[in-house]
């Protein structure tokens, strides 16, 4: 189970640092369940792209630095609210694989988050676990 944590926590992180870096580059050619990246506002462009990033690194960063792994269900937390509200403004579009995508990162990172608070809280003292 702790090397499940593990994995799930790795690759979220670095999906989102990406995911969010995407948001203030958007490439040509995105494939068309993306394409509503063309479409989004400059604001929630920001938002979206700041809070995905700050949210991967907060996932990312304590695996080196033991005394900040008290933010890792925090930022796992922050993406579970980020997705609900990409759920909410794809539902305004009726995009179903996008909010059937948000749900299954919200639900991984809603799982990262409860299990670094409750069935595997870290230490930030003590070596990894």
């Amino acid at each position: 189970m702790k090397t499940l944590i593990w994995i799930l926590q790795l690759f979220l992180g670095v999906y989102f640092v990406a995911v969010g870096i995407m948001h203030f580059v958007v490439p040509d050619g995105l494939p068309a369940f993306m394409s509503w990246m063309y479409e989004l506002s400059q604001g929630l462009h920001i938002f979206s792209g700041v809070a995905e990033i700050l949210a991967g690194i907060g996932l990312l960063l304590p695996i080196a630095i033991r005394p900040l792994r008290p933010l890792i269900p925090l930022a796992a937390l922050g993406l579970v609210v980020v997705m609900i509200g990409g759920v909410v403004w794809h539902a305004t579009r009726g995009e179903a694989v996008s909010i059937i995508n948000n749900l299954v990162m919200a639900a991984l990172a809603g799982f990262v988050a409860y299990s670094r608070w409750r069935l595997h809280p870290l230490d930030s003292a003590a070596p990894s676990s």
